[in-house]
């Protein structure tokens, strides 16, 4: 991106609540921190422990606020997140009257529709990123009253106004980046296994990946290993899984140093949350991919195809999937240098490398507005 001279901003990044929301505004934080010069951002996310543990220690500042999503709770639930959210939106427009920005940006997450709200009623212009195939409930509606709307994966256009949206993709962390573009160590002769169930874990598919790999165990190679994210709940379910079963593993319930591990990694399992699948896509890594079956209008199936379909990865629903299955189809990539190569390859296609500068130029052209 060419630095716009003298040219410096105020910002605020808005959402939270999983990695997946968090990652792509910290990339577009710590982009307009190191070519703007004297910018400022404020982000704005919510009280859970996720958010505090991806924020802290970056280069800005942030803040939280509470408040609770409405789908998928009880009416109990529903009355008492409309209850908090007049006041989520009050003491939302006391930070923004306070941080006074030149434009508020919406990355996903409930937290984001207070605040999106309160800058509008501000007066501050807005802008969201969708990063899902299928948007969520938050912004659907916040898309008829925002000025721009990015969404990652063609398709989503057809759920937002006409003419307001623009196809970035979905911003990728600038050390994952430099590490796609670094030459891969081609004198590890091993072979890695990445297993990623989210930020929030995953039991069944970490089930499925543990009882797959043990009944399969006499037929991984020499060298083989496993690297594997669990979430909190898991974590020593899984370690022990793995001792008992006598398969070389690195466990924990959540990585800091992902750059590191996709470089590692010679095949995946994960779920297929946008960030995931933007990040896996830009290091061109195969990946047998397991929706959660759950996620709100089932965008995470819908997530997957956009790479399945160019041959990127291996699709499976979890309902329909056996640890036998699993294990077997693991097996199978192993052994197939040639067919995992090619999955890397048009995994890469379905890349936006470009992303966080896309959505960077977009800001910029709306504070000039």
């Amino acid at each position: 991106m060419t630095k716009p001279v003298g040219k410096k901003i105020r910002l605020v990044i808005t959402g939270g609540g999983t990695g997946g929301h968090l990652f792509p505004g910290v990339a577009v934080a710590e982009a307009i921190l190191a070519e703007l010069p004297g910018s400022e951002v404020l982000f704005i996310g919510t009280d859970r422990q996720v958010d505090s543990r991806v924020l802290g220690n970056r280069p800005f500042a942030s803040t939280a606020i509470k408040c609770q999503g409405l789908k998928g709770r009880s009416w109990l639930g529903r009355l008492a997140a409309l209850w908090q959210l007049p006041w989520a939106v009050w003491r939302s427009r006391r930070i923004l009257q306070k941080f006074r920005p030149d434009l508020v940006l919406g990355v996903g997450g409930y937290v984001t529709g207070p605040v999106v709200v309160a800058a509008w009623l501000a007066g501050i212009p807005t802008c969201i990123h969708e990063q899902n195939s299928v948007p969520g409930l938050a912004n659907r509606w916040l898309g008829k009253i925002v000025r721009r709307i990015f969404i990652s994966l063609p398709g989503s256009e057809k759920y937002f106004p006409a003419g307001r949206t623009s196809l970035t993709g979905n911003p990728v962390r600038s050390e994952i980046l430099k590490a796609a573009r670094a030459k891969r160590d081609e004198a590890d002769e091993g072979f890695t296994l990445l297993v990623l169930g989210g930020s929030q874990g995953a039991h069944r598919l970490n089930q499925l990946v543990l009882e797959g790999l043990n009944i399969r165990k006499g037929e991984l190679p020499p060298g083989f290993r496993v690297i594997h994210q669990t979430g909190r709940q898991d974590e020593t379910m899984v370690r022990e899984g793995y001792q008992t079963h006598g398969i070389p593993a690195r466990v924990s319930a959540f990585f800091d140093d992902m750059a590191a591990l996709y470089s590692q990694a010679d095949l995946l399992v994960s779920r297929a949350g946008a960030t995931s699948l933007a990040e896996l896509c830009v290091m061109g890594r195969p990946t047998i991919l397991l929706p959660y079956p759950y996620a709100a209008d089932n965008h995470q199936e819908f997530n997957a195809r956009q790479v399945v379909a160019r041959g990127g990865a291996l699709l499976f629903k979890e309902a329909d999937l056996t640890a036998e299955k699993l294990g077997r189809e693991i097996v199978g990539l192993v052994g197939d240098g040639a067919r995992l190569r090619r999955m890397g390859l048009h995994a890469r296609e379905a890349a936006f490398p470009e992303a966080t500068a896309n959505i960077v130029r977009e800001c910029l052209a709306l504070t000039s507005t």
